[in-house]
């Protein structure tokens, strides 16, 4: 039995593990779970950081201990990256900024690099720079908030539309990345983040192909700059092209890539535009879990030596565990559990994977260099992005004509 356990004692089962532990306190004491929160402006709300703060530091030292991991020092240096991600939460908070769509995960890359470029980093602040290991948390708490529930309150079409589009925009940015000679690595992940939804999907990939942290801190970059433009560029086209609410609406959350900003743009052109958005935009958020379980099939399969035969067990070895506990987070919210209280549980959860999200982001900004994102290296992957965002734009606007203002009018 006790051999049986130790196959068990790896990284990914035990992130797994974590993760569960979360959503199962969510559900079993909502009450008590720490949240972040939007401000510091009260001593309640210092409480309330401080709260999570400590949750997080016991939560990863037991990891570290159960990984037979040093955990000396953890305590002050998660404190200042927590810090760093507070402050990030704080900025994306504040009306300007949330209203242009930026998330927390921009300014926890943006404040990392700030530090990371500009002193050396001190030894104490290396014990909690562990990036992946709060991505990978952060993607199983994220698994609990993809109900297949919005799936039906979305409707055929916008399932219909996701599906199309996902598929479509993936390949071709894949395709136009290889061919313009960005690495394997580097094109799943922008292909990802294109097709699906933006920042999520970028972070889930590359926890999924155990990415380079530098390629993914460029990748939210692009991601995050191309949003802002084209949440005010997109409404003024659909109102100069006379497009109706549903099919606008459509064409704005199938094609910009960060919800905020789908939300934002669609109340530009009216409520039905916005309300259409939501739900396409939703429909891509649930076909997230479908696609990283794909990706991960595929990079397990195709990441066999020539000479290794892919059979199951060796697949098995190779697949990043913590797909498996966001697929089951997913399933058990969906469909264990009444849709009440799962929501409810998902709110908690979804505010601690984006707590998790700007925590390692803080940490991949600090192990980045600004010659590394603006070296001549990454021309090619940004000549990749516009030209795949420009083809989303177009074949996204040609599907959701077709549904939403052809099929869906006939068939009423």
């Amino acid at each position: 039995m006790k051999k049986r356990l130790e196959r068990f004692r790896t990284e990914d089962w035990i992130i797994v593990a974590a993760g569960m532990l979360i959503l199962v306190l969510s559900l079993a004491a909502p009450g008590w779970m720490p949240r972040m929160p939007e401000k510091f402006a009260t001593p309640a709300d210092a409480a309330k950081g401080l709260g999570l703060y400590l949750f997080l530091l016991v939560l990863t030292a037991g990891c570290q201990r159960l990984l037979r991991r040093p955990a000396g020092g953890l305590a002050l240096s998660l404190a200042a990256i927590f810090a760093l991600a507070v402050l990030a939460s704080a900025a994306a908070a504040t009306g300007p900024v949330r209203e242009w769509g930026f998330e927390s995960v921009f300014f926890a890359v943006l404040f990392g690099l700030a530090i990371g470029n500009t002193c050396r980093l001190p030894e104490w602040l290396r014990p909690a720079i562990q990036s992946e290991f709060y991505i990978k948390i952060g993607i199983v708490c994220l698994g609990s908030t993809i109900l297949f529930d919005d799936v039906l309150r979305s409707g055929a079409y916008g399932l219909g539309q996701a599906l199309v589009v996902v598929v479509a925009v993936w390949y071709f940015a894949f395709w136009i990345s290889r061919r313009l000679g960005v690495d394997r690595e580097m094109s799943t992940m922008l292909s990802s983040a294109v097709s699906i939804c933006g920042v999520s999907a970028a972070i889930a990939t590359s926890g999924v192909i155990r990415g380079d942290n530098r390629k993914l801190s460029y990748i939210i970059s692009l991601v995050l700059v191309c949003a802002v433009p084209m949440m005010y560029l997109m409404p003024w086209l659909a109102e100069l092209m006379g497009l109706g609410g549903e099919v606008a609406g459509a064409w704005l959350g199938g094609t910009i890539d960060t919800t905020g900003a789908v939300a934002a743009s669609g109340t530009m052109l009216g409520d039905e535009a916005a309300r259409t958005a939501i739900i396409v935009k939703s429909s891509q958020n649930v076909l997230l879990g479908l696609a990283a379980f794909a990706i991960s099939l595929y990079w397990s399969c195709s990441g066999q030596e020539r000479r290794e035969k892919p059979t199951l067990g060796v697949i098995w070895s190779r697949f990043p565990k913590f797909v498996v506990g966001f697929v089951l987070a997913s399933l058990i919210f969906s469909f264990c559990l009444d849709a009440e209280t799962a929501r409810a549980a998902g709110r908690i959860t979804k505010g601690f994977s984006n707590t998790l999200f700007s925590i390692a982001f803080v940490c991949i900004g600090l192990e980045t260099r600004f010659r590394d994102i603006f070296s001549r290296g990454n021309r090619r992957p940004l000549a990749a992005f516009l030209i795949a965002q420009g083809f989303n734009v177009v074949a996204t606007l040609a599907v959701a004509y077709l549904l939403f203002g052809v099929l869906k009018p006939m068939w009423s």
